[in-house]
């Protein structure tokens, strides 16, 4: 068997409505890579299936039933190709994304059941992730895997699994229909649906981004209460900590982030947000406490949870500058400004801290020879 013989196929499956925007940008970031092309069309009335003839013929209608994992199942049984790959209309490949991919297809073994791609859902302004996680991005054709979820919906990983470290990029340039998620949810309890757990989990996500905060809190609460995924239950201590803190629920939200702690080892983020809980009550040696420990922790994208990267640098850095700033300790202030700066030179909390110790009649020489001002 020829080499060329032993390369995956891929068939890009998509769901789209209105994507005229973005659709071109993300089929010109894989058109090259991809054997074929699958778009299911719920409705749109633009041109985006004007746009998606220049790519594929295989552009399908599809009734929209408030239920994303009945598209996405639809687009999937379209699929001729090894392997089904997923993308929104406002994901893109970068070119070293690409070429990843492309050696991703020459090499994996045909007996691979999924990968699990980051999916870089916000980056910063050099394209590095600030909040990404691992997805199942390529799944076998043919061996029975389905979508489930009306909702953030998923696929469970099974059989051999591969983790890559593709990263798709989300970049948005529109706002969608912000209330559709949560409206599918209310409909589904409306008619007397039980949410499973993963369900409660988003559901309790998607009322604290409408800052329906009194009622994310119950969701989360009772989604904490039964069973779920440990990466969920480690995020959902996260959110009903963000949901007592508007609350003004000071004593719940330190017990919320400290419940996270029963799920795994800690993680950078409950570390963080209690260092931000203590530096706000200017009690400054806690604070620089979990601050630092949150530096020591290294993410670990594999469990599959969420990661928010400043967590683990940046922002513990910015932060216990001030922090030993105002313990009067200026030389550990500025070396954690340093350390800030190196990281994001550009950034706001850097540039007025860097004006703020210049102010000082602090630099570089000063700090190097010990000479601080104090």
């Amino acid at each position: 068997m020829s080499e060329v013989d032993c390369l995956i196929t891929i068939s890009l499956c998509m769901i789209v409505k209105n994507e005229e925007q973005v659709l071109a940008r993300c089929l010109e970031s894989v058109k090259d890579i991809v054997d074929e092309i699958v778009l299911v069309d719920t409705g749109s009335e633009d041109k985006t299936r004007e746009l998606a003839r220049k790519y594929t013929e295989k552009i399908y209608e599809f009734t929209w039933q408030d239920d994303f994992a009945a598209a996405r199942n639809e687009a999937f049984a379209k699929a001729t190709m090894d392997y089904c790959m997923w993308l929104d209309a406002d994901d893109v490949l970068t070119k070293e994304n690409q070429e990843s991919l492309v050696e991703l297809k020459e090499s994996l073994d045909k007996d691979t059941d999924i990968v699990m791609m980051k999916y870089a859902v916000s980056e910063d302004d050099d394209g590095k992730p600030l909040f990404s996680y691992y997805r199942e991005r390529l799944i076998r054709n043919g061996r029975g895997f389905r979508w489930e979820g009306r909702v953030h919906e998923a696929i469970v990983p099974s059989g051999k699994i591969v983790y890559s470290d593709i990263v798709i990029s989300h970049r948005k340039v529109k706002l969608g229909d912000e209330n559709r998620n949560l409206r599918i949810y209310e409909k589904m309890i409306k008619e007397g649906v039980m949410l499973s757990g993963r369900n409660l989990f988003y559901y309790g996500r998607e009322l604290m981004n409408h800052r329906r905060y009194a009622d994310a809190k119950k969701a989360l609460e009772q989604f904490l209460d039964g069973v779920g995924w440990g990466e969920n239950k480690i995020e959902a201590c996260l959110n009903l900590a963000e949901c007592c803190r508007v609350l003004g629920q000071r004593e719940e939200r330190a017990k919320a982030l400290l419940r996270s702690f029963l799920y795994a080892k800690p993680r950078g983020e409950a570390c963080f947000e209690l260092g931000h809980y203590f530096q706000e009550q200017s009690q400054w040696q806690q604070a620089i406490f979990w601050y630092e420990t949150a530096l020591k922790i290294k993410p670990e994208a594999e469990n599959g949870g969420f990661i928010r990267w400043d967590y683990y640098g940046y922002l513990p850095e910015v932060n216990l500058c001030v922090c030993y700033d105002r313990m009067g300790d200026r030389q550990m202030a500025y070396q954690y400004h340093q350390k800030a700066r190196e990281r994001k030179p550009e950034a706001a909390e850097v540039q007025w801290n860097e004006k703020y110790f210049r102010d000082m009649g602090m630099d570089e020489q000063k700090f190097q020879t010990g000479h601080m001002i104090q």
